[in-house]
């Protein structure tokens, strides 16, 4: 087995793209390359964690986890949101167990430990006889911002601003009113390889498209597809031609097609009055959750019909990039991968990805 300093060196992050090759294969199986990732990535990103509409009344609140860490969102009653390490100041339990819900007390289920809306300790029962302070006992606080209509938490005590880390995004996707459409649903998805993998396929530039996505391709102008790098950040960009393409395809696809990627694992897929998130959520090294939230501007029933097909025609091009996703972890293994070339026309975005990963999961390393 290669020694960490070994490993992480077999990567060359200055290389310029037509010279780059791929992360090395063990960057996708080793479990030491996944910790430092949990450490320099996870607990060093603003994590998507809610819709602001889900968080906007009082007492609302969303729970997840960062970085391997429970986290709980809540609208105070003084109307702030507020972000808490959702983890019992008694006995470690999570205060908060359900996905989202509406409260007027945050209460642990274990020792009813029993905290405000904005994470002060109130409640402790049979706690007589102690010197207990309980103003020193409220939840741990964590940072909490929100861009567009996104909730986003980082569990690092002194974050970058969220706009900050965003950089031109923000002043890029203002003009798409992304206010203006409604959510409409959620589909999850779980896979059987590492993270990184559904994010080198999403970020090839659409050279898989034509060979795998035929609906897809049948749409889009791949000559013309472009990729643009900025900072932290890539936007794939493509006209799209509904004449002559996939009936099913070109009823739901109109406009030209955007393909935002912010590091590390959140994309934005935008269409005319259309857009998806996913959100990818390492389960382990070879298991991730992807999550797809899908908006429309309409959402009301005389446009249901075109909806779902919309959300179908993006399930069918997801169960498409599973079978690929699978086979390309199952190579990542073999004895007879070692890195990948990059093509230069396509991979820009894939090229930026390793690149910023390579970086800091070194700069964790080093620490």
């Amino acid at each position: 087995m290669q020694s960490l300093d070994q490993l992480l060196g077999a990567y060359d992050d200055t290389a310029a793209l037509e010279h780059a090759w791929t992360l090395p294969g063990p960057w996708y199986t080793d479990p030491r390359i996944a910790d430092l990732e949990r450490r320099a990535v996870w607990a060093r990103t603003w994590q998507l964690v809610a819709r602001t509409e889900q968080l906007a009344e009082p007492g609302q609140y969303v729970t997840g986890e960062v970085a391997g860490e429970p986290i709980v969102v809540v609208r105070g009653a003084d109307h702030r949101l507020r972000g808490f390490f959702n983890v019992c100041r008694h006995h470690a339990a999570a205060v908060m167990t359900a996905p989202c819900g509406k409260a007027d007390r945050l209460r642990c289920p274990y020792h009813g430990w029993t905290y405000d809306l904005e994470g002060r300790l109130r409640g402790v029962p049979e706690i007589e006889g102690t010197d207990f302070d309980k103003a020193r006992f409220g939840l741990v606080p964590l940072h909490v911002a929100t861009w567009e209509r996104f909730v986003f938490v980082h569990v690092d005590p002194d974050p970058e601003p969220l706009h900050a880390q965003l950089g031109a995004l923000v002043e890029q996707v203002a003009p798409l009113g992304l206010g203006a459409l409604h959510f409409a649903e959620r589909r999850e998805y779980t896979l059987a390889c590492n993270w990184k993998v559904f994010v080198d396929n999403y970020l090839d530039g659409g050279y898989h498209v034509p060979h795998l996505h035929h609906g897809l391709a049948s749409i889009l102008s791949h000559k013309d597809y472009t990729i643009e790098n900025f900072e932290r950040f890539c936007l794939q960009s493509s006209p799209i031609d509904a004449a002559g393409g996939e009936a099913m395809t070109a009823s739901v696809r109109k406009g030209r097609a955007l393909y935002y990627w912010v590091y590390p694992n959140l994309m934005l897929n935008w269409y005319a009055g259309y857009l998806d998130t996913n959100l990818v959520i390492p389960l382990g090294i070879d298991r991730v959750k992807v999550i797809f939230d899908f908006y429309f501007d309409d959402v009301g029933e005389a446009r249901a019909d075109e909806n779902r097909r919309s959300m179908d025609v993006s399930e069918r091009i997801q169960d498409e990039d599973h079978a690929i996703c699978e086979s390309v972890q199952r190579g990542l293994a073999s004895r007879a991968y070692g890195a990948g070339r990059l093509a230069v026309r396509r991979e820009a975005g894939e090229h930026l990805f390793h690149k910023l990963l390579a970086r800091d999961v070194r700069a964790a390393h080093a620490r």
